[in-house]
Formats: structure tokens, sequence, C-alpha cells
């Protein structure tokens, strides 16, 4: 069994996205990921429609390269593909080989949305998502993980969304950099709020650049003051697990 944590949200691949920008500084991230105490990185690039490079072809490609990297500067930090597919319109059209999912196996898929208000289509993409069957790991249809809903203005308007999310059966990833955002700030305030709630499934850094991780590192640190390590672990090893163990 790997030991240490996992995170969940990464955009460490260079130059896919507006994550790293070169392989140097996807290096330089990964060995303070592995200082702080994480032993395996989720790889999730954004997936947007019309940008053919991340499918499930070409994600895990991209690992295999950066991962060989890794080990030949003998840094000890796993990666699995993934990816974060954006909620939009024409969702429903999109082939499998963009249904990007976690080690790609098909189980459970990582979305985010930006919007003012919940877009009347939001139902429908969710009730899409949880019917829609990948290969031949899934036992039904994927399992949805809707990343930082704390930085959504909709949330932030109306924290009361987060009970429709749970009544969806929306599983919910927080971000670590809001819980080292200023105080006042209202990604701090709900990202603190719905910790001690108890309304995440898991905990991610959402990386993207090298400049930002030292902050998200101390997310990590304000997590375990606010709610303990026992439960941060559980956000951070124990749930991150079932991402890709057999059913």
């Amino acid at each position: 069994m790997v030991q240490g944590r996992f995170d969940v949200h990464s955009h460490l691949l260079p130059g896919v996205d507006d994550g790293c920008e070169s392989i140097e500084e996807s290096v330089a991230c990964a060995r303070m990921l592995v200082a702080a105490g994480y032993a395996t990185t989720f790889c999730t690039p954004h997936v947007w429609p019309g940008d053919f490079d991340t499918t499930t072809t070409t994600i895990p490609a991209m690992v295999t390269r950066l991962a060989d990297e890794l080990a030949r500067r003998e840094i000890p930090l796993r990666l699995i593909p993934g990816g974060e597919l954006n909620l939009r319109p024409g969702l429903e059209t999109w082939p499998d080989e963009r249904m990007v999912t976690y080690g790609m196996r098909g189980r459970h898929v990582l979305v985010d949305l930006w919007a003012d208000q919940l877009p009347a289509e939001f139902d429908g993409w969710i009730r899409f998502l949880q019917a829609r069957r990948l290969g031949t790991l899934a036992a039904g249809g994927l399992k949805v993980i809707f990343a930082h809903p704390e930085r959504m203005k909709a949330v932030q308007t109306q924290p009361v969304l987060m009970d429709k999310f749970a009544e969806m059966g929306l599983l919910l990833q927080g971000n670590l950099k809001c819980l080292s955002d200023p105080v006042d700030s209202p990604t701090r305030r709900l990202g603190e709020k719905f910790l001690s709630e108890g309304r995440y499934f898991l905990l991610g850094s959402d990386l993207h650049r090298l400049d930002t991780l030292p902050g998200r590192m101390e997310g990590l640190k304000r997590a375990i003051e606010l709610v303990g390590e026992k439960a941060v672990d559980r956000l951070t090893v124990e749930n991150p697990r079932m991402l890709i163990e057999s059913d």
C-alpha cells in the first residue's frame, strides 16, 4: 500500500494548460510535494471542448514522460493520469476519449464550473455523467466529483447550494489554497466552513505554478489545525485511494 498523501487535483504536467510551463517547473513542484508528505499526484489537466490535446490517450502518455523524468532524478512521487472536465453546453456530445476519469478507470470524473448563478442545464449535465458508462471497470455510471465549490460565485452567494449538491450525489473537492487565502475572503470563509462541516470528500492542491505552491501547502497545515490530522488523512489519503482501488 502506498504511504503518504495523495494530491487529487494538480496541473503538474508541463506545457499542457495554465499549469506548469516547463519540465523544470514540474520537477520543482514535485520536489516540494514530496517534502510536504505527498507520495502520489493525480495529473488533472483541463479538458475543454475544442482542445484535443487532453484525451484518455494523450494524458497517460504525458504522465509517463513526466514520471520517467522524476524517476531519473530520484524524486519519489507516483503520478496517475486524470483530468478536469469543464461543465458546459454540448457536454452530452463528447466522445468517450474526452471523458477523462481518475486513472482512466471510467469510475470517478472531476468536473469544474465557473458561474455567478447555477445554470439551468446543471442538473442535466450531472445526470448525464452519472448515467454515462465507460469501459469495463465501471459497475454503473460515473461518480462525479465537483472541484472547489467554494471558489464558484454561485456558491459564495448561495451556500445552500451545497445541500443541493449533496442531494444529487456529488462528491466535493476542496482546494487547499482557499484555506490560506486572506481570512476575510469568501473562499477562506467558505472553505473553512465546509471543511469543518465535513462537506468535502477530498482535499486537493489544484497546483498550477511553483510560486503558488507554498501557499497551498500552508492551506494543508491550516486544514490540520482546523479539523485535525485524522480528518485530513481521510481527505488526502483514505478517500483518494478509492479513486484507484477496485470495487
